[in-house]
């Protein structure tokens, strides 16, 4: 029948998900440091091992004693008849190991090393725990809500065994925690600290999402439909753009499910956040089109040196494809990693009557101006030394200091006034009016 002490190691591996032999070991030097302490104050440098027997539970010391002619002290001694009965080849001066469990070891060990055992126990599970979760960061993993430390506060979890936190700027806002909810968290880091395992979870990061829709979709999960980005604001809407990877798949009907079921599991568990899922296609006027989902799209104009993308929807889709507070558009940004601009199409009609116009009435004064240079006569001036011309009382320039000094021309319409300079337009300047030609000007 085995002992009490060994039943409890026995209860503690089970209750703790300990393997048995590591609280042994645990023990086993904790009953050393117990031993020692029985030989008194200053106790010879000996060595000591205790063996606790895996059928009996009994704790056996085994020390290490030096052989002697005549033994003063049993405890570090013995004669050279009973060393020989252990060693057959051993001498004088010699040292060999001697069972020397003490009487009533078992009691006097217990009370010892108790509290080395707790503490070698916690360690043991820190460290399993440790192990169990280190290559874990960014799975999915299901949790228990323990205890909710309001709005600014952490959220603490039950992962199994260990003890995980969600920290205020990775909870959701429309999530309400309660003790005994059972919920998916994103296993965020994994850290080792002096109290043992750090567990951070998340419910906010959009890595959640992609966990979510590979446990939903088998096609994902195997791999044959791609999520190739995400783009989330937690609790209120999240875009996902998938691509298949076999022909004959869809890739957007397989994440929505039939009857939308798939989908509306991981909406369930989000509790109730929108999920948008779109056709991610490699040319991107196509892909910017299906982000704006639900929106329709008349046509996409890129513009690649800013990477921006200007949208022509139709009016009626415009407030659509913005979304409210921009949401829409915001997270289509967010997908695609293009910056865009919609406009509804009556508005870039305008634009685009008002810009011709614009151009009409530029190249209509062009043409003013041209006829009046025709007939304007051609004037010498002299560049300045501040580098400017005088003409008809006022200072036009500066021309710049390599001119100073040298004769450009002039022509002056009923506007602007022109500067040449070996044939050349040099610069050109609205025409000052209310000067009088000074005497100086030439």
């Amino acid at each position: 029948m085995k002992s009490d002490f060994y039943a409890a190691i026995t209860q503690i591996a089970s209750e703790r998900g300990i393997p048995k032999e590591a609280i042994i070991d645990v023990m086993e030097r904790a009953l050393v440091s117990a031993y020692k302490r029985l030989l008194g104050p200053n106790p010879p440098a000996v060595e000591v091992t205790v063996k606790l027997d895996p059928v009996s539970g009994m704790a056996r010391v085994y020390a290490e004693k030096q052989v002697v002619d005549e033994v003063y002290d049993e405890r570090f001694e013995i004669d050279l008849n009973s060393a020989r009965q252990i060693k057959p080849d051993v001498q004088i001066g010699e040292t060999v190991l001697v069972e020397s469990t003490p009487r009533d070891f078992g009691r006097i060990a217990a009370q010892t090393a108790k509290q080395v055992v707790l503490q070698g126990i916690k360690e043991i599970e820190r460290s399993y725990i440790y192990s169990e979760f280190e290559d874990r960061e960014g799975e999915l993993v299901t949790a228990t809500v323990q205890r909710n430390n309001g709005p600014r506060g952490n959220v603490i979890l039950e992962i199994g065994k260990a003890e995980a936190i969600i920290p205020p700027k990775e909870q959701v806002a429309n999530d309400r925690y309660y003790h005994g909810q059972r919920l998916k968290v994103l296993l965020l880091e994994v850290k080792k600290d002096d109290r043992g395992p750090r567990l951070i979870a998340s419910r906010a990061h959009k890595n959640l999402i992609n966990r979510l829709f590979e446990m939903e979709v088998p096609e994902i999960y195997n791999g044959s439909v791609e999520i190739k980005s995400v783009a989330r604001e937690p609790g209120l809407r999240t875009k996902v753009a998938v691509a298949a990877r076999q022909e004959g798949i869809d890739p957007v009907g397989s994440c929505v499910g039939m009857r939308g079921i798939r989908i509306q599991n991981i909406v369930n568990e989000l509790n109730g956040e929108k999920i948008d899922v779109v056709q991610w296609s490699s040319d991107p006027r196509e892909y910017i089109a299906n982000a704006l989902s639900p929106a329709q799209v008349v046509e996409v104009h890129l513009h690649d040196h800013d990477h921006t993308a200007l949208v022509i929807v139709p009016d009626k889709q415009l407030s659509l494809a913005i979304g409210k507070e921009g949401q829409n558009v915001r997270l289509a940004a967010k997908l695609t990693g293009w910056r865009i601009d919609i406009k509804s199409a009556s508005a870039l009609l305008e634009e685009e009557r008002a810009a011709a116009e614009a151009r009409a009435e530029a190249e209509a004064e062009q043409m003013v101006i041209a006829a009046e240079l025709a007939h304007a006569p051609v004037e010498q001036r002299i560049v300045q030394a501040d580098g400017t011309i005088r003409y008809r009382g006022h200072r036009y320039g500066p021309l710049g200091n390599d001119l100073v000094g040298q004769t450009v021309q002039v022509r002056a319409t009923s506007q602007k006034i022109f500067i040449y300079y070996n044939d050349r337009l040099f610069a050109s300047y609205i025409l000052l009016e209310g000067g009088q030609a000074s005497p100086d000007e030439e």
